[in-house]
């Protein structure tokens, strides 16, 4: 899926390092609340597909900058652009960071800051190991925001009827409940969240890596569901909502509230 239609921002939205034993560190960084533009969506699947593509890479560490970990699509750039070019960009590019985030060859940890929302969840409900800080919250507010999507990945991070309600409700749900779910691995004060990431990724780093490789590969084959076709199926009702001309008129409503 390209981006021809959004090049790059000027400034890096997302950075990609790999540190000597292995580790890849992946940040995303466009404040003030990381709500990636379309553009930051497909930087960030190229970041993860690279990532993984590395054969020095033994795991991968998703974090951000900022107040909050993602406050999904960038909800500005798609009023202000005519017709559904910025609609279709968006689903692509998100599609294709929840997919390298589920299909990267390696595990990838998520650490969680502040506010997980939209987008955010589908990075986090597809991502291997979630580390969360203790002022972490996660949510699906699509509802106000006239679009479907990601439900698929909540429903990996809370209970199915939780998780309807959370849909319907727009309600978020804490770090220490997810935690009590069993979705979130450890919950940590927010100034030790990277070194408690980082703690987790050296451990997974010292493991022989073919054997790594092969078991996030087995992992994957054994799911219950088909998260990328799922999603896209989720997807297929944003379209409607929007040729409907339903969805301009709820994120209206929104801009103004």
């Amino acid at each position: 899926m390209s981006n021809e239609q959004f090049p790059p921002a000027e400034s890096e939205l997302v950075t990609l390092s790999v540190h000597d034993n292995g580790v890849a560190e992946v940040v995303m960084d466009n404040p003030p609340v990381n709500a990636l533009p379309v553009a930051g969506w497909f930087a960030l699947a190229d970041a993860l597909n690279s990532a993984g593509a590395d054969a020095d890479v033994r795991v991968v560490v998703l974090r951000a900058t900022g107040r909050g970990f993602n406050a999904g699509v960038d909800i500005k750039e798609m009023q202000r652009t005519e017709g559904f070019t910025a609609l279709l960009g968006a689903n692509r590019g998100c599609y294709a960071a929840f997919k390298a985030v589920y299909e990267c060859p390696v595990p990838v940890i998520a650490a969680v800051n502040g506010f997980c929302l939209g987008g955010g969840i589908g990075l986090v409900g597809n991502a291997d190991v979630i580390i969360a800080a203790e002022d972490a919250t996660f949510g699906l507010p699509e509802v106000d925001r006239g679009a479907l999507g990601a439900a698929t990945h909540l429903s990996r991070l809370v209970p199915q009827h939780r998780m309807r309600a959370m849909v319907y409700t727009s309600a978020t749900a804490t770090a220490a409940e997810l935690h009590g779910y069993g979705s979130v691995h450890a919950v940590v004060p927010p100034a030790e969240l990277r070194s408690a990431a980082f703690a987790l990724a050296h451990e997974i780093a010292a493991k022989d890596p073919a054997v790594i490789r092969a078991a996030k590969a087995s992992l994957n084959g054994i799911d219950l569901w088909d998260v990328n076709r799922s999603y896209r199926f989720e997807q297929g009702f944003t379209f409607e909502l929007n040729l409907s001309g339903v969805a301009d008129r709820v994120r209206d409503e929104f801009g103004r509230s």
